[in-house]
């Protein structure tokens, strides 16, 4: 039985051992927190900094393969492991251009990928010789996550809102749409693309409010997407499960956004409506399956359950009851004990091949079910 592990010990290790538990794989999740959403579906659990050289090498010298839930791991410490013939997916090489958000916009630049315009800052005085580029987003080179490390620049008072070390300052686009595809490649290149999702943002928090799968593009739209998503994650040249966001804007060009070398949030709903869902799909790679079927079985909507405002403590669902009522609604409760605002808390998928029902749905469980404490 092979050994596997994975850094990181939040909702994606959990759901990923879910699904885990249908092949004949001995899994490890190192995190520093013992009591992680993921610390007690593992076969066996190591508390340790996944950002650590150490920590990291000797966590996974006794594993056959290592997979990720978050991007902000030691790199240096996966090269280590995978010289000395440990399976890493993504690879480290890949993982370390999409970790920094300057050497992965430089990587589509290079690449002739599609992506919105963009310089590199190192300090607030930077922006001075670019105001040519506002409205802009700010964004972090390292270390953003869910959201963080994004600013929204309209125009010269926000200024102070910037980041005053490296980041990318890149032009608003005119967008009509965001949306998520996720592509499947196996260690012998075979791909396999998921519909893509039309995401629905919450503009305060900017995190994902929900998504609707699939997205309601064109055919010559959703060509475009496919075959820049496949030039983005073929020339990364690593197996894995990638995420590969981008924005539609009001001319139907296709702009990649960011990729995330992971599962993705936007790949939820393929629990209840893929055949394969994107964590079966991880773990056919890593254990050298063959890639899973990525058609849906049945259109469907998601919901990310997010601490609300003014709650910090032990977490309590409220309307969970009158949720589960609701027919075609799945919930998820990621197993966080403290809530706080803007912590993704769970998830709500709801199926139906009615667009306008998944939408209302999708409003109902958003107002009904609230995290407080």
């Amino acid at each position: 039985m092979k050994k596997a592990g994975i850094l990181g010990g939040g909702q994606l290790g959990r759901m990923l051992l879910q699904a885990a538990a249908n092949y004949p794989v001995e899994t490890f999740v190192m995190e520093n927190d013992a009591d992680c959403p993921a610390a007690h579906l593992c076969h066996h659990f190591k508390k340790g900094d996944i950002t650590n050289y150490e920590d990291v090498y000797n966590f996974g010298k006794k594993l056959d393969a290592i997979t990720i839930e978050i991007e902000s791991v030691n790199i240096e410490a996966l090269k280590k492991l995978e010289s000395e013939g440990v399976k890493i997916y993504p690879r480290p090489a890949a993982l370390e251009i999409i970790k920094n958000k300057i050497t992965q916009k430089n990587f589509y630049k290079e690449n002739q990928i599609p992506t919105p315009e963009f310089v590199i800052t190192h300090n607030k005085s930077d922006l001075e010789n670019h105001f040519d580029f506002l409205p802009a987003v700010h964004k972090l080179a390292m270390g953003g996550y869910d959201g963080r490390g994004v600013q929204i620049l309209k125009n010269e008072k926000d200024f102070e809102k910037a980041f005053n070390e490296d980041a990318v300052l890149e032009k608003l686009v005119n967008l009509k749409k965001e949306i998520s595809l996720i592509v499947a490649i196996g260690e012998d290149g075979k791909n396999a693309l998921y519909p893509p999702v039309e995401m629905v943002f919450n503009n305060d928090l900017n995190l994902l409010e929900y998504q609707i799968c699939p997205a309601n593009i064109t055919e010559k739209t959703l060509w475009k997407a496919e075959a820049i998503a496949l030039t983005v994650v073929k020339n990364l040249k690593s197996p894995g499960i990638f995420a590969v966001e981008m924005f539609v804007d009001i001319d139907d060009n296709v702009l990649v956004n960011e990729t995330a070398p992971r599962v993705h949030n936007s790949g939820h709903h393929t629990i209840e409506a893929a055949f394969s869902s994107q964590f079966d799909m991880l773990w056919r790679i890593v254990l050298g399956y063959p890639l899973g079927n990525t058609k849906p079985m049945i259109h469907s909507a998601m919901v990310n359950l997010i601490g609300e405002e003014n709650f910090k403590g032990e977490a309590k669902y409220e309307n969970l009851d009158e949720v589960l009522k609701i027919e075609n609604t799945f919930v998820h409760i990621y197993g966080k004990k403290e809530t706080r605002p803007g912590r993704k808390m769970g998830h709500v998928t709801i199926i139906s091949n009615e667009r306008q029902q998944l939408i209302h749905i999708a409003n109902k469980v958003k107002q009904l079910l609230k995290v407080v404490s």
